[in-house]
């Protein structure tokens, strides 16, 4: 309601656009690589560093543009959504009320929780060293921040709803009646 539609746009292009780059170069860049070896990805998911592994070749300058771009895409994001926080935080701590604090905190608190979930996850896999970690230690993150995050979001955002917190309440604690 606040934004301006053409800046809304623009932000959303702008994200798609450079989302369709990046895939796009790491996808030219890994058919580039030679693959070895039993060919076999002991991964859930097709993505870069473990096709690395296969590769037959010296993937350094792979490995170095993969970080760069991680960098770019995991730390400003991450560096602006903690800017606006600050914001946030200042214009809520105006705030006369202290119900209306705690309500605004409380909106905040579930929307950092699952930017803390993703992209800690994310960054902690794709900004080390990739002989640093075990084959299912990647495995697990890489699960952790596609499929368990967006699972949780909605979980986390709903249990703010007091009525759905009153209904969990009342069907967990049926069986256990102490009167």
């Amino acid at each position: 309601v606040i934004m301006h539609p053409r800046l809304c746009t623009l932000m959303a292009s702008a994200s798609w656009s450079l989302g369709f780059a990046n895939s796009s170069l790491q996808t030219v860049l890994i058919f580039l690589v030679p693959l070895c070896g039993r060919n076999k990805l002991d991964h859930f998911f097709c993505e870069v560093p473990p096709l690395l592994k296969l590769a037959c070749v010296d993937t350094t300058v792979y490995e170095s543009e993969m970080f760069f771009v991680s960098v770019i895409f995991l730390f400003i994001p991450v560096a602006l959504i903690t800017v606006s926080y600050g914001q946030i935080v200042r214009a809520v701590l105006r705030i006369k009320s202290s119900t209306g604090q705690r309500k605004a905190f409380g909106t905040c608190g579930s929307h950092i929780t699952v930017v803390s979930l993703f992209y800690g996850t994310a960054i902690y896999a794709y900004l080390q060293p990739s002989n640093n970690h075990s084959q299912d230690q990647g495995k697990f993150i890489s699960l952790f921040y596609t499929i368990i995050t967006p699972m949780v979001n909605p979980v986390i955002y709903t249990l703010k709803n007091k009525d759905v917190t009153g209904a969990m309440k009342k069907v967990l604690w049926r069986g256990h009646d102490c009167t």
